[in-house]
This record gives C-alpha cells, structure tokens and sequence, in this order.
C-alpha cells in the first residue's frame, strides 16, 4: 500500500507545477490589461483531479511562490504588486474555482455536467472579484471593466472546461488505475 500522505504530497506538488507552468502562458489583447491566461484551465484541471481541498491547496501554494517572487504569473510576473494590481481580483477570484468548482467535483463524482457547473460558477464569481478590482484600480466604471476583463474571454474560458472536464477526467482514471487515487 502506497504512503498517502506522500501521495497527496506528491499529487499537490505536481498540480502546482503544472499551474507553475501554465500559469505564466498568456495572450495579451490590445483592448485589455487583463491578458487571456491559462491558470483556470490548470485550476480546473487540478480539481478534477485532486478534489476541493488538495485543489485549494494546490492553487494557494502557487499563489504563495508567485507572491514571494517567483515569475509563476501571467507573462512571467510576480510579487506583491501583482497580487494588488488591476489584475489581482482574478488571481485572489480563482481561488474561488478551487473551492466552488472542487465542491462540485466531489459532490457530484462522475457527473461531468455538476462538474461543468460548478466550474462555471466558480468562474463567474472570478468574474466578479477581478472586475470590481480591476475597476476600482484601473478607475473604470464596472461595465467597463466587464468589457476588459470578462467579455472577450468568455468563449476562451468554456474551452477550457471543455478542455479541462475531457483531459482531466481521462488522466484520472488512469492515475485511479495505477492506484494512486
């Protein structure tokens, strides 16, 4: 029998990698701050498979590297300012995908459609925090920043549900299979 503190060590620590990764790949567009990046579909992916806490876990361990210095977000960037900058509401607002959407995974275990659910609700309360913040830093009005930082990334952002539920859910039954699950 496999050690499952290690396990879950070991299972946390590569998500955070794979968010390490992912996190600081992004697109920008010219008609916002707010640039298209790929930390909620390593969010989504890490939930599905780690569950609400390890998720959570997971993503904070990340948000604590990128804070302390380490170039972890989006276009390679990091520390404090970052955290308190336009885009900050989005970074602390994806936490919410880990508890809402990891909820979900655990609640409803093999329902894809709870599972897409709950991700995009956690994905709409992101929406949420990171447009008052992004509002209130950048001095927009909320229908403005909704228009910079939500609008054009909507399509993008069910892709990745999409994206995460296909590969996410095929990756854990396999790790499940190899008995580390």
């Amino acid at each position: 029998m496999k050690n499952q503190k290690t396990t879950n060590l070991t299972l946390i620590s590569l998500m955070t990698a794979v968010t390490c990764i992912l996190g600081p790949l992004s697109i920008t567009i010219p008609m916002s701050p707010v640039p298209i990046s790929f930390t909620n579909l390593a969010i989504y992916f890490s939930v599905i498979m780690l569950g609400w806490k390890k998720g959570t876990i997971s993503y904070l361990v990340y948000l604590m590297i990128g804070f302390v210095g380490i170039p972890v977000f989006s276009s390679f960037t990091s520390g404090p300012a970052r955290l308190l900058g336009p885009t900050g509401g989005y970074l602390i607002g994806f936490i919410f995908i880990a508890l809402i959407a990891g909820f979900f995974v655990d609640r409803f275990p093999g329902k894809i459609y709870m599972h897409a659910l709950g991700m995009a609700i956690g994905t709409i309360v992101t929406y949420a925090l990171g447009t008052g913040w992004l509002a209130y830093q950048a001095n927009l009005t909320f229908k403005e920043a909704l228009f910079a930082g939500v609008i054009p990334y909507i399509i993008g952002d069910i892709a990745k549900i999409v994206i995460a539920i296909s590969v996410g859910t095929t990756v854990k039954k396999q790790v499940k299979r190899a008995g580390y699950l």
